[in-house]
């Protein structure tokens, strides 16, 4: 039976940018998955003493910014899951509640660099695939099998640059799409940064 190879991005998405969006689209265009799951973090076991905006805010800000992509999922999925959201639970509760997919997890060269210290860190690798894509201008490292280096285009966005320009009264319709940009609008995020 043909395997669905679904693509993990997790990450905090507050909010979602076009970097994510051309990232996962790079995924897809490599013919490096069927699908991208966008998985919304609802407290990261690396960041927990940082001050998120709700996590279902969050998750409707990705769904805005996917709809009409067929390859892409707003996924709620660790909502469920006990925290932090470990990543190898996470991947084994996916595996168990979706049998007829295969696992990827996509993660920036900045985690790879720290991966070593992600729990359970050799059984996601002996398990499932990893994609690496860059964070700077760095070189692809060495990687062992199974561990993939996506080349992909640098966007000069990140959510702390959205979130401050905001902040500032500056426009964002250059980092988000506009669905995202009238959600931040209307519901008046990050207006003041805590």
């Amino acid at each position: 039976m043909h395997k669905r190879r679904t693509v993990i991005f997790g990450g905090s998405f507050d909010p979602i940018h076009k970097g994510h969006l051309a990232l996962a689209g790079e995924v897809c265009a490599r013919a490096l998955a069927d699908e991208v799951w966008f998985m919304v973090s609802p407290q990261n076991p690396h960041k927990q003493d940082v001050a998120l905006t709700d996590e279902n805010i969050r998750l409707q800000m990705v769904r805005l910014a996917v709809e009409g992509n067929p390859h892409f999922k707003a996924c709620d999925f660790e909502f469920s899951l006990p925290r932090p959201s470990y990543t190898i639970n996470t991947l084994g509760a996916l595996e168990k509640s979706y049998p007829d997919r295969e696992f990827v997890l996509l993660i920036g060269a900045d985690n790879w660099e720290k991966f070593d210290r992600w729990y359970k860190s050799d059984e996601i690798l002996a398990r499932y695939g990893v994609i690496v894509y860059p964070r700077g201008d760095e070189d692809a490292p060495h990687l062992p099998e199974g561990v993939v280096w996506l080349p992909a285009e640098l966007h000069d966005v990140s959510s702390t640059k959205v979130r401050d320009a905001v902040a500032k009264g500056e426009c964002i319709s250059q980092y988000v799409v506009p669905s995202v940009e009238s959600f931040i609008t209307e519901n008046q995020l990050y207006r003041y940064n805590e």
